[in-house]
């Protein structure tokens, strides 16, 4: 249900547009190409494309003209944000090659570092009409994710949208020009960038505790092996299931030949307790040959990780 405030309304459509475009990251579909030219107006054309058409339209503030937000399409028009005035249009494509050079192609270490730095060069650019703060973020999620393979367990947009005032603050500095010849060498300021950087850091550092502490992962592998051992004695799995959960939780992965050897049983009854699992959520394969992985059903997300949804409503 979406609230009846339309600046609430539009901002929810945003989040959900948003959290659509992550999946997709998540995904592995920008896999090596995260800061990629093309890729960016993809992430632009997605989330754009998951917008009603009333949010598909940018007013100019000072003509009142209203302009078409076309997915993917770097704007053709002079912008403003804020005391920030991006480049011109026609720069546009020279500016977004050359943040492909720079941001593309590097070690963990240094992607992790220059994270920072690309999101803000990409929001001082500015390529699209609107969008650009969304997509930022989602550039700089990909990023991490690829970086540090998170799973999408975490994302540095949440730290950043509970720091917002802080957030726009940096950024806003790093607009700034260099203060003098101490303050880096290029048009803009080195030291707003590591301010930025070194904040920018601390918020990813944040959210990574904040979802440990949730998920507590040093316990898991405990609580969904009980889970299963009560499943057992309760009838609802064969005696094998507990095995075969352990056996992916400890492999992170179980090839489907492995399966009979492993639980002692025939390729049929082997394949028909796979089934049993997959169907009650608990296991997942992207093809009928891929390896089981671990699967998280929501109807044992209270149960496996406490803490990281609510609890269900007792009723009166």
């Amino acid at each position: 249900m979406y609230d009846s405030d339309p600046k609430k309304r539009n901002l929810q459509l945003e989040a959900k547009a948003h959290v659509a475009v992550q999946r997709w990251i998540d995904d592995g579909n920008l896999q090596g190409r995260v800061t990629a030219a093309s890729s960016v107006r993809e992430i632009h054309q997605r989330f754009v494309n998951c917008l009603p058409e009333d949010l598909r339209w940018v007013e100019n503030k000072d003509t009142g003209e209203k302009l078409p937000l076309v997915p993917g399409e770097y704007r053709e028009h002079f912008v403003k944000v804020g005391a920030h005035t991006p480049i011109s249009p026609g720069a546009i494509p020279r500016f977004m090659t050359r943040f492909e050079r720079a941001y593309s192609h590097h070690g963990r270490a240094q992607t992790i570092i220059t994270c920072a730095a690309a999101h803000h060069r990409f929001a001082w650019i500015h390529p699209f009409l609107d969008g650009n703060g969304r997509v930022g973020r989602l550039i700089s999620h990909a990023m991490m994710s690829e970086a540090l393979d998170t799973g999408g367990a975490w994302s540095i947009a949440r730290g950043l949208a509970r720091n917002v005032d802080a957030y726009k603050g940096h950024l806003a500095a790093c607009d700034l020009t260099r203060r003098n010849d101490y303050d880096g060498r290029g048009n803009l300021s080195d030291e707003a960038l590591a301010d930025f950087t070194r904040f920018f850091l601390k918020t990813c550092i944040y959210q990574v505790a904040f979802m440990r502490d949730l998920m507590q992962p040093n316990k898991v592998r405990a609580r969904i092996l009980t889970w299963a051992d009560e499943e057992v004695r309760l009838g609802s799995f064969p005696k094998h299931a507990a095995t075969i959960m352990e056996a992916i939780l400890f492999r992170g992965e179980l090839p489907r030949s492995d399966v009979p050897a492993l639980i002692q049983l025939a390729d049929r009854s082997a394949t028909r307790l796979m089934g049993q699992l997959n169907n009650f959520g608990v296991v997942t394969s992207v093809s009928s040959k891929a390896p089981w992985r671990l699967a998280l059903p929501a109807t044992l997300a209270q149960r496996w990780f406490p803490g990281l949804y609510p609890a269900e409503p007792q009723p009166s």
